[in-house]
């Protein structure tokens, strides 16, 4: 018979792999986080209507979404060294302004979906922050927004923060022109770091996952087949390599311009 004391190991020993087994699953959050406790500095302008969402979809490929809960007001382009060749789209960031007369303490939190023109970043030697409209203005303290805006080029301070779509779970957009030979993935609405490594796709009746190419900004695709539904999805994420799958997510029957949701996320 076990002790007490080696009943209580055994114990503490199924929960740890129990635990284990969930984060691989992606049912629980792993230890690791994305937030940045540091603030940095950088520069802020803003882009589209005074109080619209910026561009219409933006060089990360989300298109509609932007100008739709839980995007709206809260979209951004970066300069390069944040796009990072479009695998930095979907990381959320905090952002605030300096000026004390003008600018509220509170930070707004964006969502990176589209690349500055022109790498504004680079010829200013600092991070670039181009806003919409609407989230440029929210930094400003009450009934100042205009005023804000109207300076249109502002010293910021910026710090990566985990992305929170509350009552969302990750979907998968099945992009125009993907076919039986070629797939094309969007992934809309990560929790947690937000920003994709690679991702792989597994395939009816099989064991193998099949690595997806980076195609731009936040598309994915798989050239080869042909590929037989349903398709189980695995992503992992670029800054801290948190891995979730979705088991059978996209059906038999999918079909191009569908969005199909999984039942996970990673908070």
């Amino acid at each position: 018979m076990l002790s007490r004391c080696g009943f209580t190991e055994f114990v503490t020993l199924c929960c740890l792999l129990l635990l284990e087994c969930l984060k691989v699953a992606g049912n629980v959050p792993s230890a690791q986080e994305v937030s940045d406790l540091h603030w940095h500095r950088a520069v802020a302008t803003w882009y589209g209507s005074p109080e619209g969402d910026g561009s219409d979809g933006g060089a990360c490929g989300y298109g509609s979404l932007v100008d739709v809960k839980p995007f709206r007001a809260r979209v951004g382009a970066v300069s390069s060294m944040l796009f990072k060749k479009g695998e930095g789209c979907g990381a959320c960031y905090k952002v605030r302004c300096l000026d004390k007369s003008i600018c509220s303490r509170r930070a707004v939190t964006i969502i990176i979906t589209d690349e500055s023109p022109g790498n504004y970043g680079a010829n200013i030697g600092r991070p670039h922050f181009d806003l919409s409209g609407a989230a440029f203005g929210h930094m400003a303290v009450h009934g100042r927004n205009t005023e804000l805006r109207n300076r249109g080029e502002l010293p910021v301070m910026y710090r990566r923060t985990p992305c929170k779509y509350r009552g969302k779970n990750i979907a998968f957009h099945v992009n125009s022109g993907s076919n039986d030979n070629w797939l094309s993935l969007l992934v809309e609405y990560e929790d947690g770091d937000g920003d994709i490594g690679s991702m792989h796709i597994r395939e009816a009746n099989s064991n193998d996952w099949i690595e997806m190419n980076h195609l731009w900004g936040a598309n994915w695709c798989v050239n080869r087949g042909p590929l037989k539904g349903p398709f189980s999805v695995k992503l992992t994420t670029l800054s801290t390599g948190r891995t979730l799958s979705a088991r059978d997510v996209i059906p038999t029957n999918w079909s191009p311009k569908a969005t199909y949701t999984s039942r996970l996320n990673f908070l």
